[in-house]
């Protein structure tokens, strides 16, 4: 087995983004089931505490990178509605699509998907945690406040990702034949749990 130089495994990784009208296709159903099940669970899915129910998808990118971009447009659609005050709105779009566009490049640079589901928490946690802090606080921003943040956003990311997420998937590889090839998996093809 030869090994490739960082080059050469920047270039495959990135072979992924080539998009056919197929791969343009998927992301955009993956947008749309990305919103649709955050507006479908509206009720939990914005504020604190949260649990995106549409946040399981972002296990997706584990088996193909290219699914970035629906779930990073879907985030961004999904945020147009946030709750949180109008005039924050352009930045909850940003910070929330930041949020889940690192979650994903780290999700399908790992080779596991247990380990896998702790990136979405983890980038959520710290990114949305900061601008619900900014947006609740304003200029009063406390370290204690941002770690209550931060902990229900984990939290929420805990549960839908590795709790709902993870045993779906699982069940669905195990259980679905030709399950890679349904879901268009370009990595992580005998990916262990």
């Amino acid at each position: 087995m030869q090994n490739k130089t960082f080059k050469e495994k920047c270039k495959d990784y990135f072979s992924c983004f080539k998009l056919g009208t197929k791969d343009i296709a998927t992301n955009a159903i993956i947008a749309a089931l990305y919103v649709a099940l955050t507006y479908g669970f509206f009720f939990m899915s914005y504020g604190t505490p949260q649990v995106r129910i549409s946040e399981f998808l972002m296990i997706l990118p584990f088996f193909n990178p290219s699914y970035t971009i629906g779930l990073t447009i879907g985030c961004a659609i999904s945020n147009i509605y946030s709750i949180v005050s109008s005039a924050y709105m352009p930045l909850d779009i940003i910070f929330g699509s930041l949020a889940t566009l690192l979650s994903c490049i780290a999700v399908s640079l790992c080779r596991n998907m247990l380990l896998s589901t702790i990136f979405p928490a983890l980038f959520n946690g710290f990114i949305v945690a900061f601008e619900l802090t900014f947006f609740m606080e304003g200029a009063n921003i406390t370290t204690e406040f941002y770690f209550v943040q931060f902990g229900w956003v984990f939290l929420g990311e805990i549960i839908a990702v590795l709790c709902i997420g993870y045993p779906i998937f699982m069940i669905m590889s195990k259980k679905i034949p030709n399950f890679n090839h349904i879901i268009n998996s370009k990595q992580n093809l005998s990916f262990r749990f």
